[in-house]
């Protein structure tokens, strides 16, 4: 299994922000790019969530961003938890995709990853130009129940009250109740991307996983082409929410074997595979 440690060639680059620098992981070396891929996170994750990919994308003939969203590991944000609400955090990506498509010849393409898939279908929502949005590991709403929903529930208090190191050790927790071993060394990045994360943004995304409508018909309604992908054994949404959602999006939903709430570290081949004809056919279309 891959991780967040995985060796890359893509370069650390930033983008302005409305809160100041937005970090990300560039690969930039596809010797004729067919498309620019757009990837968004999710919740207390940041760009090298997909490292494992990136090369492999470039492989492919796609230019691939990774970012972290606005105070996410080394993005700064605000002070204001409102403003890591999925519509918020929506038109600074869709502000990212209006830049990457002035400076890159061919279309952009956006991948949205658990939180960052609502993140993302909001900036669709909002107007960014795209021509094409991957759902991954993402549902139609807010979290309905299970152990993450639970974790959202008991460590916002934890956070306001006692701190980030309390909340940590409460993440921590919840990894060992999904049965997740973590080496060491992965386990010592996690905690600092955790903690150099702010309070504000791990709350206000918090209460966007707890709080999102379900804008499925505002979506199908905008005539975007939606892929949804998740891990056979993923663990966030029930994949019956997620397949509904497919359905009602015009499409189906596509499973990674091997993988479940993370494909892009559980199955990075697996992901790939299914990426790229997608990637292809839709860069195509919008040429």
């Amino acid at each position: 299994m891959a991780d967040q440690l995985t060796a890359h060639h893509a370069a650390r680059v930033e983008f302005p922000g409305p809160f100041g620098p937005i970090a990300a992981l560039a690969q930039l070396t596809a010797p004729s790019p067919r498309a620019t891929l757009l990837l968004i996170p999710g919740y207390t994750g940041s760009k090298e969530d997909f490292a494992p990919i990136l090369d492999p994308l470039a492989v492919a003939g796609f230019r691939a961003f990774a970012i972290d969203l606005p105070g996410q590991y080394e993005s700064p944000g605000p002070t204001a938890e409102e403003r890591y609400l999925p519509a918020s955090l929506g038109s600074v990506v869709a502000d990212l995709i209006a830049r990457l498509a002035a400076t890159y010849p061919g279309p952009v393409i956006v991948l949205g990853h658990s939180f960052g898939g609502l993140v993302a279908r909001r900036a669709v929502l909002s107007g960014a130009r795209v021509a094409g949005l991957i759902l991954l590991c993402s549902g139609p709403a807010a979290f309905t129940g299970g152990p993450r929903l639970q974790a959202l529930k008991i460590g916002a208090p934890v956070l306001r009250m006692i701190g980030m190191d309390a909340a940590w050790s409460l993440r921590e927790q919840v990894t060992d109740q999904l049965g997740k071993v973590v080496l060491p060394a992965l386990t010592a990045f996690r905690r600092n991307r955790f903690l150099k994360s702010t309070a504000a943004g791990l709350l206000g995304m918090g209460e966007g996983l707890q709080t999102e409508p379900d804008l499925s018909a505002e979506l199908a309604a905008a005539g975007v082409p939606v892929a949804v992908i998740a891990g056979v054994a993923d663990d966030a949404w029930p994949l019956d929410q997620q397949r509904s959602m497919a359905e009602r999006l015009g499409t189906s939903l596509v499973l990674i074997q091997a993988a479940a709430h993370s494909p892009a570290i559980e199955n990075p081949v697996g992901l790939v595979n299914v990426l790229t004809p997608l990637l292809r056919q839709w860069s195509d279309s919008a040429r």
